[in-house]
């Protein structure tokens, strides 16, 4: 067993405690887990960007679909803000830190800030938008979070994704009416 262990060391090319060194608190590649961090930061500024626009379209709707967008905005901003706080505090699990101010998200989101819609379509084509740009996003991080052996990343995208897809399905068909 001994001399098993000594020829994987030895035909790694690297001492263990070398190969241990470039493993984060929760046992994935330092460097790989750089890039999910920076992934999941600009997630976290799309999810910021989302959440705000979807809030300035609950306060703000009208219309004869008023009762209805009201309370449906009011749970995608609810939904978001959960959504918020797990990227956050899975970038922190990561061993990396979280961005936390409004500049640093306008800056890094491709969503951008959406004001003074009273619209009910012009704020479910926004929203689509959004989902398009969060799930786009999401995608990008299921494949790093793969590669990179993260099963934590992996599954909290994959969630967000089946989560979304339906929402999107939902409101595309609100559209049609």
């Amino acid at each position: 067993m001994f001399l098993h262990i000594a020829i994987l060391i030895i035909n790694a090319g690297l001492p263990l405690d070398s190969k241990m060194k470039k493993k984060n608190a929760i046992g994935l590649d330092n460097d790989e887990v750089k890039e999910l961090a920076k992934g999941l930061n600009k997630l976290l500024s799309e999810f910021q960007l989302f959440y705000i626009n979807a809030r300035g379209f609950h306060w703000n709707i009208k219309g004869d679909k008023f009762f209805e967008l009201h309370v449906k905005f009011e749970e995608l901003y609810t939904n978001s803000l959960l959504k918020i706080d797990e990227v956050a505090e899975r970038i922190l699990t990561l061993g990396h830190k979280p961005l936390h101010a409004f500049t640093d998200y306008v800056k890094t989101a491709s969503i951008k800030e959406v004001t003074n819609v009273s619209n009910g379509k012009t704020a479910i084509e926004q929203v689509l938008e959004g989902f398009k740009t969060l799930i786009v996003a999401e995608r990008e991080l299921l494949k790093l979070s793969a590669e990179a052996g993260d099963e934590g990343t992996n599954a909290l995208m994959s969630d967000y994704i089946r989560e979304q897809e339906k929402f999107v399905w939902m409101y595309t068909a609100y559209l049609e009416n």
